[in-house]
């Protein structure tokens, strides 16, 4: 597998997806059909069966992830990075698909979730690179696409020193056969300030 994904065999998934393989320089997963992470707010349930692959991360480096939006057709299809403390607290940044139009947003989650997203149909089948930041407890997440420039999507409490995780994610609540192309996963240079964009790297 490529360097590109430089934590994977640190990895372990929240919940098995229905299969993860290497295609050249890409990981393919499919999720299963209902699987989701939600806690409570508005729809009054819990989904805790998505798929994330978690590696440690220390938040000393940002941490990317970049996948091919080709697939996104369906409602709620979504994917992206997964930042994760603990079963009530964690952060899902990525793009879905919304009423027809594919939107990137943040589920943000300490015991009940919230959830804020743009549309972004200029986006379609590009392919979409996510990025957190940490600094003060908190998270700068970042939004990309190979043609599109970096723009900020959510500064974010994320307040645990220790224990934090991340990697990417992707959930098909609506639909069987949904599968994700990720084409990176990797840590890189944090930050420097919440108003000057980051580097690429590809």
């Amino acid at each position: 597998m490529s360097s590109n994904f430089v934590q994977l065999h640190q990895g372990k998934w929240t919940t098995e997806p229905v299969h993860a393989q290497h295609d050249g320089e890409c990981l393919l997963v499919q999720a299963q059909e209902g699987s989701d992470f939600w806690e409570e707010t508005f729809y009054g349930f819990c989904h805790r069966n998505g798929h994330a692959m978690l590696a440690p991360w220390d938040g000393s480096e940002a941490v990317e992830v970049s996948f091919d939006l080709s697939s996104f057709t369906e409602l709620y299809d979504q994917a992206g990075l997964m930042l994760w403390h603990a079963e009530h607290q964690w952060i899902k940044a990525g793009v879905e698909v919304n009423d027809g139009v594919v939107h990137v947003g943040a589920v943000v989650t300490d015991r009940f979730s919230d959830w804020s997203l743009s549309p972004v149909p200029e986006w379609r089948a590009r392919i979409v690179t996510i990025r957190a930041s940490y600094h003060q407890e908190s998270v700068v997440i970042r939004a990309r696409t190979d043609e599109h420039p970096w723009r900020t999507i959510r500064v974010a409490r994320f307040a645990y020193p220790e224990h934090k995780q991340a990697g990417p994610f992707l959930c098909s609540p609506k639909r069987a056969g949904f599968e994700v192309a990720f084409t990176r996963w990797a840590y890189t240079a944090p930050d420097e300030d919440l108003h000057a964009d980051p580097p690429i790297c590809d």
